[in-house]
């Protein structure tokens, strides 16, 4: 393997997985991806102005994603945030209920109909994250997914926004939609800049 075209190749094709983002609304409506930005981000910034949080979940890398912007949106963007990645709840939650409801459960018991869900899943198809979808729309909750590989997989249409890679490598799905998210969180930072008079 040649180093310098391996490298060539793999930022060509990571600049076309994020040239290539899909969008659309909860009816299926196509979105343009600053659209579906602003979009998302009115529904995160409309669940804070209610004093409801930002919930994030996310499998494996996508946990990692879920974790980070979390911090960082709470941190930095000023809008309460959180992750359900703690291993104890994790593993006991997966002991006690089985893995497709690891985040279910919690979503049920903490989120708030004035709260959103951002769901981050790579194939879109985790059992576990559209468990979690569905208990968040039961409970009133504005939800964003975040999914790639497949065009029908089961998240790419579950939310009120929905970001859609098509690309199959985990590793291009997941730095688009970890760039998505960051969009998101600096949309919350430059929100909080004072304003010129």
């Amino acid at each position: 393997m040649k180093i310098m075209s391996f490298t060539d190749d793999f930022f060509r094709r990571l600049e076309a997985a994020f040239r290539k983002v899909e969008a659309a609304d909860g009816s299926g409506a196509k979105l343009s991806v600053p659209e579906a930005a602003e979009a998302a981000y009115s529904l995160m910034r409309r669940a804070a102005a209610a004093g409801g949080k930002v919930i994030i979940i996310g499998n494996g890398g996508s946990a990692g994603i879920a974790s980070h912007i979390s911090l960082d949106l709470w941190k930095n963007g000023g809008i309460r945030s959180l992750a359900f990645n703690d291993p104890s709840l994790l593993t006991a939650l997966a002991n006690d209920l089985g893995t497709e409801r690891i985040f279910e459960a919690p979503v049920r018991e903490f989120a708030e109909s004035r709260d959103a869900l951002i769901a981050i899943s790579s194939s879109g198809k985790s059992p576990n994250i559209i468990n979690a979808v569905k208990a968040a729309a039961e409970k009133g909750c504005a939800v964003i997914t975040m999914s790639g590989f497949a065009p029908d997989n089961p998240l790419r249409g579950a939310g009120a926004v929905n970001f859609y890679v098509p690309d199959t490598g985990y590793g291009f799905v997941e730095t688009v939609h970890a760039g998505l998210c960051h969009c998101l969180v600096d949309m919350a930072i430059s929100d909080r800049k004072p304003r010129p008079a």
